[in-house]
């Protein structure tokens, strides 16, 4: 796609806040989750990998049994498996595999997080909570340097950052492997998200990610 001549006002961002009970449907529902389990870690999930990275791989919400347990992104379920197995291969992680916080991995010149940070009852957060995040989302795009690329897993990552960055989403349409040339120095690249569903239906496979991974790959190298 070429290079889009819609200008960019980003606004001043938040950082992110562990302690944030913004969303009071969100904070009613981890605190009930955590009544059942109550070793989760049942917070907002704090962003995962360098600060300043010239990847930014930007996911959904939480899983259940995966980041609201272990409190770190994709670690502990099936879509951290495909993802850092995936990461490691292309030279962005130190490990393929992601059992729980401390388990050593690292990330190389990457960076994970989620459009919204605390975990949504059946994974679906509504649009007000998605609004409410956006802010954190936009502080961490403000982060990157030059030259980067950000990573889109599905379409509500995709249009958070848009938002992210005040861009009208009828611009620039979500479609895996889609390249999206935005203005003042951002590269949106666009994957399905790696989700048990969507590997299990074959929507994504392994190669359709390794692709995507290995696109990105090359531009960051070029």
């Amino acid at each position: 796609m070429p290079p889009s001549t819609t200008k960019s006002t980003t606004r001043p961002g938040r950082k992110f806040d562990p302690q944030c009970r913004d969303c009071q449907r969100l904070v009613a529902f981890r605190e009930d989750v955590q009544k059942r389990h109550p070793k989760y870690h049942c917070r907002p999930v704090r962003p995962f990998g360098e600060r300043g990275a010239h990847l930014l791989i930007v996911g959904l919400a939480p899983g259940k049994h995966g980041a609201n347990a272990t409190g770190r992104p994709f670690t502990g379920d099936f879509a951290g498996q495909l993802l850092y197995a995936t990461l490691h291969r292309f030279g962005f992680a130190s490990q393929p595999v992601a059992a729980h916080a401390r388990d050593g991995l690292r990330l190389i010149g990457c960076r994970v997080t989620n459009a919204v940070k605390c975990l949504p009852p059946d994974n679906k957060p509504v649009g007000a909570e998605i609004a409410a995040c956006n802010s954190y989302l936009r502080s961490e795009l403000s982060e990157l340097p030059a030259g980067n690329v950000v990573l889109a897993l599905g379409t509500i990552a995709h249009n958070a950052v848009l938002r992210a960055l005040t861009l009208p989403l009828s611009a620039h349409r979500f479609g895996h492997g889609t390249l999206h040339e935005l203005p003042s120095r951002y590269r949106l690249l666009d994957s399905y998200h790696c989700s048990r569903y969507n590997t299990q239906t074959r929507r994504l496979t392994p190669a359709m990610f390794e692709d995507v991974l290995r696109r990105a790959r090359e531009m960051l190298d070029q």
